[in-house]
């Protein structure tokens, strides 16, 4: 690899940022969720318990994750922007997971590794955050670009991380003019960084959907959680569509607009092939009742992260307030389902629709 003070190095960081930022200003737009693209969750409907014999106070929504205690089954999910942008969003992300006991997914790595450039991901992000679940992330496609347990490690040491996220973005890198567009080995390369990284490696899709057949394959390889990320959320072909060049690039970009496995289907599909792994949930998550849905097809966290990135911008308070009323709005559904806790979220029963 190039050392990190190169001007070669200098230059492409500096596309990576300017490129975060577009990122993230498009998804705050609302340009980044086409309309009729569907989660699959509305298809889903519980069936209703009209006498619940139980009282909303003692349902329990906590859960374990990575070894830690976690108030309930929610992970902010990986988001990031530019380094200024970046390092407000994760110390307002650290302080709110801390203060209700959720679990947090930092953004790629990629740029800290690479350029030294810290994004506020640095140990002091863990001290934000000493008692929650805490993941790294790095991308799959670096892995077949000279990545390996080196960089792994660093980026999960650089934040004192109790797991390490792998992403799988390859229609963004297919539609992006700067994209990685050479995967061959990829799945070999997780393979060998599950057998030596030390820590416990998360597959997540970026919006297209994991199928129960690769989730098989990636468990096999060693990895310990499948986080689904489906379709149904951000759409980054849509998002890759607003940042083309040329027309000729933005028509390319727009026909996968709606590309993917809806969120609903990868869950149940990833937990059918993989009864023994821990399935995250995510995509187009709107509030508490999709992640009760979530959890009942086979989800054992739910992740979020547009839905709560306005707020992340904001403020710590504005994450806390966010989440704290989809945290009631799961509560209310396992009430309204007869359900005292996760387990028995996971077994109720649903309307079979026509």
């Amino acid at each position: 690899m190039v050392a990190s003070g190169s001007p070669d190095v200098r230059t492409r960081s500096a596309g990576l940022e300017a490129r975060k930022d577009d990122h993230l200003d498009i998804v705050l737009s609302g340009l980044a969720r086409p309309r009729g693209v569907d989660t699959g969750f509305d298809s889903i409907r519980f069936s209703h318990a009209a006498a619940p014999e139980l009282s909303l106070d003692e349902i329990d929504l906590s859960t374990r994750f990575l070894g830690r205690r976690m108030t309930a089954p929610l992970l902010v999910s990986s988001m990031t922007g530019g380094p200024l942008r970046a390092a407000a969003i994760n110390r307002h992300l650290a302080e709110a997971v801390q203060h209700l006991g959720l679990a947090l997914a930092v953004g790629s790595q990629r740029v800290a590794i690479e350029t030294e450039a810290a994004t506020g991901l640095t140990t002091a992000l863990r001290r934000l955050a000493p008692d929650v679940p805490l993941l790294a992330n790095l991308g799959a496609a670096q892995l077949v670009r000279g990545y390996g347990l080196d960089q792994s490690r660093r980026a999960v040491d650089m934040i004192e991380a109790d797991g390490l996220i792998i992403h799988f973005n390859p229609l963004q890198e297919a539609l992006q003019p700067e994209g990685d567009r050479d995967w061959r080995g990829v799945l070999a390369a997780v393979e060998r960084l599950a057998a030596g990284l030390g820590v416990p490696i998360v597959a997540k899709e970026v919006g297209g959907g994991i199928s129960g057949a690769l989730a098989r394959r990636l468990v096999d390889a060693g990895v310990s959680a499948i986080d689904v990320a489906g379709a149904g959320g951000t759409s980054w072909a849509a998002v890759e569509a607003e940042r083309a060049p040329l027309p000729a690039d933005r028509a390319v970009a727009l026909a996968f607009a709606g590309w993917g496995i809806p969120t609903a289907i990868a869950i149940a599909d990833v937990r059918a092939a993989c009864p023994e792994a821990t399935v995250i949930g995510s995509g187009g998550v709107r509030d508490g009742v999709d992640a009760a849905k979530a959890i009942r097809l086979g989800a054992d966290l739910v992740g979020q992260a547009a839905g709560v990135l306005q707020q992340a911008t904001v403020s710590t308070e504005a994450v806390v307030e966010h989440f704290q009323v989809v945290m009631r709005q799961l509560a209310v559904a396992c009430f309204c389902t007869g359900s005292r806790d996760l387990a028995a979220l996971r077994e109720a029963p649903l309307l079979t629709l026509a």
